[in-house]
């Protein structure tokens, strides 16, 4: 019987010890950055059934929002996120297009989250995961620990299996025609980990 019981809890120490499967949600209260889920400032469901992201994608496109600018503590972003929501919903998306927003108070707001098909970057929707840094970004860089949260962030997406470990990242403009993540915070992302001086290569599936 003793045996039994020993054999019992080895078991359970061996299977407790097995690390998460790549593409398990991880509870929010295990990131390693602050974190606020959506049922915390949207009032609105989405219009429409959100179409799931086939992940792995190969990229992680940066944003900045121009309009609303910067937001510095909880209040404040939360209004952002909810004006955000109410323009993208009027253009008919369905819902905020991006699936991560952060602020300036170094929180990052889920938007579609990690597993539904955002509406941000054109042609790249369904092979990108769109994080966006709320705030005018043309000048003056984000503060530090803004993004540091958007490092967090795309750390996390790697770990969950949300992006390949081969991912690209790359500004907004880099897809579309627009100013998007602004000459400042493009500069700075130039020096990240994974950067890629897109146009895409033949090998893309842009």
């Amino acid at each position: 019987m003793g045996k039994k019981i020993l054999l019992c809890c080895f078991l359970s120490a061996v299977i407790c010890e097995v690390p998460a499967m790549p593409g398990t949600v991880k509870k929010e209260s295990s990131y390693n950055f602050p974190f606020v889920p959506r049922s915390e400032w949207s009032i609105r469901p989405p219009m429409d059934d959100p179409t799931p992201l086939d992940t792995p994608v190969p990229y992680v496109v940066i944003h900045h929002t121009y309009i609303p600018g910067a937001c510095a503590d909880k209040e404040t972003c939360t209004l952002s996120m909810r004006s955000m929501q109410r323009a993208h919903m009027a253009l008919d998306w369905g819902d905020i297009g991006y699936n991560f927003c952060v602020g300036g108070d170094g929180v990052a707001y889920e938007g579609r989250g990690w597993r539904v098909l955002g509406v941000h970057a054109g042609r790249a929707n369904r092979f990108s995961l769109g994080i966006c840094l709320i705030g005018d970004w043309r000048f003056e860089l984000p503060p530090t620990q803004q993004l540091k949260t958007v490092e967090a962030l795309i750390a996390t997406a790697l770990d969950l299996g949300i992006i390949d470990e081969h991912y690209k990242l790359v500004g907004h403009r880099q897809m579309t025609d627009t100013e998007c993540p602004g000459d400042a915070l493009l500069e700075e992302i130039k020096t990240w980990k994974n950067y890629s001086p897109l146009p895409a290569g033949p090998e893309d599936p842009l």
